[in-house]
């Protein structure tokens, strides 16, 4: 039995691990630890601690071999989203480039707002053997180091210089994870002596612990200021974002739209938020968006944004908005609830969306309905023809289509860099609520397959049945890769679709539109490649344990995807798809990118004039 007073003798490592393996969170009545276990590369600055430490706790924490540090953190984030922010996963690096790979990783994170937590080695407290191995050293100030480059792209960080400070920096980095406001990635520095060395912790610190994720109600004259707002609208629209799912809201927002009649666009990290038939659902928003969403924002005179931060791809760089326009934002972070001077309500969506549908008097005319079902059945006409396949070239819109038609609803997409999440967000037809991770915050290349590994841990454990199923262009394949092996390794069956398109052709397709020639993005177009020539992805995959196959076309890769899902580990279907043509051409809004002022090319110049007349449509804050 604990006593008051009594303690227990423990290293700084070892008391971290005890102390994350005791803490709990209730989901849908069922304790579960709030860390779900951890990815782990050891190097000389974590495995006799620390590893030490985990090899203790395999069972409560059960720890995945990683293959890159970057890797691992994706894997986290994307665990942590299919979670809806309530678990997380910890990574552990070495001391010195090890940590340094995670630094992508962390800032995925922080621009999702996704919890992670990194353990990560660190120089000698005592500074006795420096310089060491791997150490970058800093002439005028020995405290600053490698590590503390995270400290822009975490929102907590601290370095243990004594065992007893994880009494502290322990619950406080826990708390930050949890927070709806601040959520975000969480990094603490363990000193190679300081892992060791050993302190006698109260045992109460180890006790078992449940946590709650804390729903802020809104404030009162914040709510009546909206609601106000909104009940003046002639032409009302909601921007559903992200955080509408991780405040599990998506229930009060169909409510609220439902019971008024106010028609719902989604932001990408928003995509799932509503069924795609369900009749208030009128599309994407944005600039990789649909024309539906995009004609009603352009006419919308009140608009209720919920849960998202209103990033370039959703405001369409603030151009696809009425210029008079008023804002309503709910959001659990005062930071964006009150951009562009919208009226913000701070606190959760849930408890915000409930009371404003409680005293809410609006009815929506019905010419603005009217409009937006004719849009949004525009926009449905739009997209089955663009999924179609037939005789043309093979498209990235196209295979999706096959795979949305033949997926279990309750199957997780993941797309994140290059031409696929926008083709995903403008031609995914959602069969599900919650199952679509698109990775726009940070679009990072390699997140796709280091993603899905990720998704498919967190999905194993609810909804093992179901499969976790990765868009990824060829870029995106050989920047980072290695996880089909870690899935193979796991057992953690994933399916990846590769869409050959011979190189950077997202990117080739944005400087051809700015007027420039294509140079350095197609293996075709980069000088000093003499002879192009391409992967055969199909047998890398395969080299690496996953069951593959390359197909020539829509058909055949609709048959290879019913074989993917009747495998039980992993599956990767490669079809090589055109670089110029197939693209989804509607659905954009105007989007700011800069462009040379002064150049000896002509169509250079009238890209430029071309692009900046649209700037007069561009909110200016207001």
């Amino acid at each position: 039995m604990t006593t008051e007073n009594s303690t227990i003798r423990l290293t700084t490592a070892q008391a971290i691990i005890r102390w994350l393996s005791n803490q709990f969170i209730e989901i849908d009545g069922q304790e579960l630890r709030v860390c779900g276990g951890g990815f782990g590369i050891f190097g000389h600055g974590n495995v006799t601690c620390l590893g030490e430490a985990l090899n203790t706790m395999q069972k409560e924490l059960p720890l995945y071999r990683g293959q890159n540090e970057q890797s691992m953190g994706f894997a986290a984030a994307a665990y942590a989203k299919q979670w809806l922010r309530q678990r997380f996963m910890f990574c552990t690096a070495s001391a010195g480039p090890g940590t340094a790979n995670l630094l992508t990783a962390s800032g995925l994170t922080h621009a999702n707002r996704l919890p992670m937590l990194m353990l990560c080695g660190d120089t000698f407290l005592t500074r006795l053997p420096d310089p060491v191995l791997q150490q970058m050293e800093n002439f005028n100030d020995p405290t600053f180091g490698v590590n503390d480059a995270f400290k822009p792209v975490v929102r907590y960080w601290d370095r243990i210089t004594h065992p007893a400070q994880v009494i502290q920096s322990l619950p406080n980095a826990l708390a930050t994870m949890l927070d709806p406001a601040d959520c975000g990635p969480a990094f603490l520095g363990l000193p190679q002596d300081v892992q060791g060395w050993a302190y006698d912790f109260p045992t109460k610190f180890f006790e078992k612990k449940l946590h709650r994720i804390r729903r802020q109600p809104p404030d009162r004259a914040e709510l009546q200021d909206a609601i106000a707002a909104l009940a003046k609208a002639e032409r009302p629209m909601i921007i559903a974002g992200g955080g509408v799912q991780y405040s599990k809201a998506t229930k009060e927002l169909t409510d609220l739209a439902e019971k008024h009649q106010i028609p719902v666009v989604e932001t990408i990290a928003g995509r799932a938020n509503l069924r795609a038939d369900h009749p208030l659902n009128c599309g994407p928003i944005g600039v990789t968006g649909s024309d539906s969403a995009n004609a009603l924002a352009a006419r919308a005179d009140v608009i209720l944004a919920v849960g998202t931060r209103l990033q370039d791809f959703t405001t369409g760089s603030w151009t696809a908005f009425d210029e008079n326009a008023q804002f309503v934002s709910v959001n659990a972070a005062r930071h964006d609830a009150g951009k562009h001077m919208a009226l913000p309500v701070v606190g959760d969506a849930k408890l915000s969306l409930q009371a404003i549908d409680a005293a809410l008097s609006l009815s929506t005319p019905k010419s603005w309905l009217d409009f937006a079902h004719s849009e949004r059945s525009k926009w449905e006409t739009y997209v089955a023809s663009n999924v179609a396949h037939g005789n043309r070239p093979n498209s990235y819109a196209q295979a999706i289509g096959v795979v949305n038609a033949l997926c279990d609803p309750r199957d997780r997409i993941v797309a994140a860099a290059g031409g696929l999440p926008a083709e995903v967000t403008a031609n995914w037809r959602t069969l599900d609520i919650g199952t679509v991770d698109v990775e726009f915050g940070f679009s990072c290349m390699g997140y796709e397959i280091a993603g899905a590994w990720g998704a498919r841990i967190a999905q194993s454990e609810r909804e093992p049945d179901k499969d976790t199923i990765t868009f990824c262009g060829d870029g995106s394949y050989l920047l980072m890769n290695s996880d089909i092996y870690s899935s193979v390794l796991s057992r953690k069956k994933m399916i990846v679709l590769v869409l050959d398109n011979g190189g950077f052709a997202v990117i080739n397709k944005l400087q051809n539109n700015t007027g420039n020639a294509s140079f350095n993005n197609l293996l075709s177009d980069c000088p000093t490649i003499p002879e192009p020539f391409g992967v055969d992805f199909a047998a890398h995959a395969a080299s690496m344990g996953a069951t593959s196959e390359k197909v020539s076309n829509p058909a055949e890769f609709g048959e290879a995807f019913k074989r993917a899902k009747a495998s039980d580990k992993t599956y990767v279907i490669v079809m090589d798809v055109d670089a110029y043509d197939g693209w989804t051409t509607e659905g954009h809004t105007w989007w700011e990118v800069g462009t040379p002022q002064v150049s000896d090319s002509d169509s250079v110049r009238a890209k430029h004039r071309e692009i900046e007349a649209e700037r007069a449509k561009q909110r200016r804050g207001v």
